[in-house]
């Protein structure tokens, strides 16, 4: 018992010292239960959407949070959650803030210009951190 103590106070400075590590972990559970939401309520993959990069809005997240596209690309983003509406907008991108999209509802942007743009949902961004990247390359 004494050196489970000993190890568990050795590692946990280092747990703190890496504290996205565990939130990587939380966010892959997250997106893996709106993956399923998707699959449950459009009978197939996101991956399937054609035309489109499909980002999911669940839980106070997107997912996948970051993603590359070219430039030309649409992204669809999808509210898988039950309850919550969200908007996105990128001011880089510039992207007006959409419509707010009610559950199973999308709202979409077409990338013209390439570079990182940043992009949040409107009304939980601030609150709950809800903010992604697309990285738009040249083709």
């Amino acid at each position: 018992m004494k050196r489970l103590s000993i190890l568990v106070s050795a590692l946990l400075p280092l747990a703190a010292a890496f504290p996205v590590l565990a939130e990587d972990d939380g966010n892959a559970a997250i997106c893996a239960e709106a993956e399923e939401r998707y699959v449950s309520i459009f009978g197939s993959s996101s991956a399937d959407a054609e035309g489109v990069t499909v980002v999911k809005m669940y839980k106070y997240n997107f997912c996948p949070a970051a993603v590359t596209v070219p430039v030309g690309t649409t992204v669809r983003w999808v509210n898988v959650d039950k309850r919550t509406s969200h908007s996105v907008l990128s001011p880089a991108a510039r992207m007006p803030e959409s419509d707010r999209a009610f559950p199973e509802e999308s709202v979409e942007f077409t990338f013209l210009t390439a570079g990182s743009q940043e992009y949040l949902c409107g009304p939980h961004w601030e609150t709950q951190q809800m903010i992604g990247v697309v990285t738009v390359t040249e083709e």
